[in-house]
């Protein structure tokens, strides 16, 4: 799958499949062993999410999928973006070294997971929310994810 979290051991679409279709497997195609793409950017549409890259260049320093190990060579521009749609009001990151992007460029410290901060990056006031990663190497459960993440959806 071209597009985000396509690791069928990533929790992020089972995460939000329980938060809005009370299924964790309401993105999944059994029958292909694969997230289903064409529903997922539906689901997005409808709820207004967006989702994008908060490093537009890396370099993987090992040979992993580990954050820890990975070198943001050119970060987002995330004013250049706020300023091209104006009516983003949340950032949500999944992780300490997508957040660190983020809080970098608004002058913040690092939030705690699930804890939001009011900042802004440019002229554009957001909240941004540290959440917990959904890879299967963080030592969180699924239905705890859901309920950190679901937080940010009342």
């Amino acid at each position: 799958m071209d597009f985000f979290y396509p690791n069928k051991i990533n929790d992020f679409w089972r995460v939000m499949g329980i938060i809005f279709r009370n299924d964790k497997n309401a993105f999944w195609d059994g029958e292909r062993q694969r997230f289903d793409l064409e529903a997922i950017k539906s689901f997005l549409n409808h709820e207004g999410i967006a989702l994008w890259d908060t490093a537009m260049a890396v370099r993987r320093l090992k040979d992993n999928a580990s954050d820890k190990f990975l070198e943001i060579v050119k970060p987002i521009d995330l004013e250049s973006l706020l300023d091209a749609h104006p009516s983003i009001k949340h950032v949500i990151t999944t992780g300490e070294k997508a957040t660190g992007v983020v809080a970098e460029q608004a002058g913040v410290n690092v939030p705690a997971i699930g804890v939001p901060v009011d900042c802004f990056i440019g002229s554009h006031s957001i909240r941004l929310w540290r959440m917990p990663s959904t890879s299967r190497a963080y030592p969180l459960a699924l239905d705890k994810k859901a309920d950190a993440y679901r937080a940010i959806f009342q």
